[in-house]
């Protein structure tokens, strides 16, 4: 097959804030708020995200993934300006997107995500969770995590639906002799109690048992490599910086990365090379790691 390149980012948190109605700070929105302007609105720059894009459409990847996080409270006014960004980054047939627990912080908002970016996060055949994309020998599968949780937590949940669901989808891709990515946006192994994906354990049985060739994720806002079971080989597990950290406000800068795949079911190549932000605002490889079927 011909190199297919596929591009990962996550955690954007697309900024600046638009001025809340009084009514939504009723609530969590409102201690998210207070710490938007206490610490994070430092941290979430759109000038870093306007970089990381810029760089990322350079790089010509023939495929998108956002696993998540587009906006930060969920607020009513959040939703389209982060339609009208995931339109600046490609058509939604060359862009996908799975939400975050920032894309459902409150009950209230809880379809908003779905609602506006319903393009970017349906399957070929028009499936919501999970979903399947085929894009040459690739085929990408979109799980949600998202949901509203109660204040100073940040946990996701799949669900026993989408997880009966999963099982059967892996088996028939893999029939297919397709290299299957998952995209979620909890983290599938280690979390704290307050931010884990709290059906983490069912998740990586069913990839124990149908296997997959990568799964790619965010939330952490850090770059990680785990390596998680499956039936016959041990599946890269790849979390990304969040696109929007800026410099000097936060461990791990804003990146994304490249996924170059090619081979065949039993012989897949694919080199994951990471590129991100240095402290002079310049995005430029930062790392390059070969992993094999």
């Amino acid at each position: 097959m011909t190199i297919f390149r596929l591009a990962h980012l996550s955690d954007v948190h697309l900024a600046p804030l638009p001025t809340p109605a009084f009514a939504e700070l009723i609530g969590k929105r409102g201690l998210g708020l207070l710490n938007w302007l206490r610490k994070r609105r430092a941290i979430h720059r759109p000038e870093i995200v306007a970089a990381i894009a810029a760089d990322l459409k350079s790089q010509t990847p023939d495929h998108i993934a956002v696993t998540g996080d587009l906006v930060n409270l969920s607020l009513s006014n959040e939703f389209e300006p982060a339609r009208a960004w995931l339109e600046r980054l490609g058509p939604s047939g060359d862009v996908t997107v799975v939400p975050g627990n920032h894309d459902a912080y409150v009950r209230a908002a809880a379809t908003s995500a779905q609602d506006a970016w319903d393009a970017y996060m349906r399957g070929d055949g028009g499936e919501s969770f999970p979903f399947v994309r085929r894009r040459g020998a690739l085929a990408l599968v979109g799980l949600t995590t998202s949901l509203p949780t109660l204040p100073l937590a940040a946990t996701g949940r799949l669900g026993g639906s989408q997880l009966s669901k999963l099982g059967d989808t892996l088996d028939a891709l893999g029939r297919e002799g397709l290299f299957r990515v998952v995209l979620i946006h909890h983290p599938p192994a280690r979390a704290n109690r307050f931010r884990r994906l709290t059906d983490a354990a069912a998740f990586r049985e069913v990839l124990r048992k149908h296997g997959a060739e990568l799964v790619l994720h965010g939330h952490n806002h850090e770059a990680s490599l785990v390596w998680l079971g499956g039936p016959r080989h041990l599946i890269p597990c790849i979390c990304v910086p969040s696109a929007s950290a800026a410099p000097g406000h936060h461990d791990d800068l804003a990146g994304y990365n490249l996924y170059e795949i090619d081979g065949e079911p039993g012989a897949w190549r694919c080199t994951a090379i990471s590129r991100g932000i240095n402290a002079d605002g310049i995005v430029a490889e930062v790392n390059r790691i070969e992993l094999a079927d």
